[in-house]
């Protein structure tokens, strides 16, 4: 029997990159999963074809279709026994060009969307005792000069992952994070907005940077993410894992 046979998992943001890798390592051993993503004709691709997989479109700026997405897996699933925050947003730039609407726009989707998710499925989750993963990064205890908004949530979702985590344990939901290094998505280009060439200077600064001397893959993060849901580690919570080839050490 696999770990997640029987089990029902939502993965935000799931349609590409790291919460895709994460959402198929979940399907494959057992787990019925739910990805969300703005675009239904890119869920439509990311899950064709992939057992126990199905989109649900949500767009994570609108912190009421939280709700909404955790009453229509409840409508289909009937349960719902882990959670992973992986949709994000961020920027890069200097401070004078950063505006209140585009900061707000960071923490909606980082901070408060999360929020509004786990605060709907707690009872669901209560009665699987169930668990949370959040996905930070390694900037979310490393300074970074041009990403201090997008750091800055990082480090908000780091320390809501310990609070909740003494919050939660007496319903016994575990949460605990991963801290992701830059991995090849198109979240710098997609989410962040970035020209081509700013992003291809910033990759290869980064891979002259990192100890292991590459940028990861969305499998390098997303395995871990599954692994750390595994039923056999249910006496960790409130810990955040750095997966990042080692930057976070330097």
């Amino acid at each position: 029997m696999s770990d997640f046979d029987g089990k029902v998992v939502l993965v935000t943001g799931g349609g590409a990159g790291i919460g895709l890798a994460a959402a198929q390592a979940f399907a494959r051993d057992g787990a019925q999963v739910f990805v969300t993503g703005r675009r239904a004709q890119a869920l439509d691709e990311a899950t064709t074809g992939i057992a126990g997989l199905h989109g649900i479109v949500a767009d994570a700026s609108v912190p009421d279709s939280a709700a909404q997405v955790i009453a229509q897996i409840i409508d289909r699933a009937g349960r719902l026994d882990i959670i992973v925050n992986n949709v994000g947003d961020g920027a890069v730039g200097p401070m004078e060009q950063m505006t209140a609407q585009r900061i707000a726009a960071i923490f909606n989707v980082n901070i408060i969307y999360p929020s509004m998710l786990v605060a709907a499925a707690l009872p669901h989750l209560e009665s699987t005792a169930g668990l949370i993963v959040n996905m930070s990064s390694t900037y979310g205890s490393k300074a970074g000069a041009p990403l201090s908004h997008y750091a800055a949530s990082k480090a908000a979702i780091e320390h809501l992952t310990r609070c909740w985590a003494l919050e939660f344990a007496p319903k016994k939901i575990r949460v605990n994070a991963i801290a992701s290094g830059p991995v090849e998505t198109g979240f710098m280009s997609n989410q962040m907005g970035l020209p081509a060439e700013m992003i291809e200077a910033i990759k290869e600064h980064e891979r002259n940077t990192i100890p292991l001397g590459r940028r990861g893959v969305p499998a390098d993060v997303g395995e871990w993410v599954a692994a750390i849901a595994r039923p056999r580690l249910e006496w960790m919570t409130g810990q955040v894992i750095a997966v990042d080839g080692g930057l976070q050490i330097l």
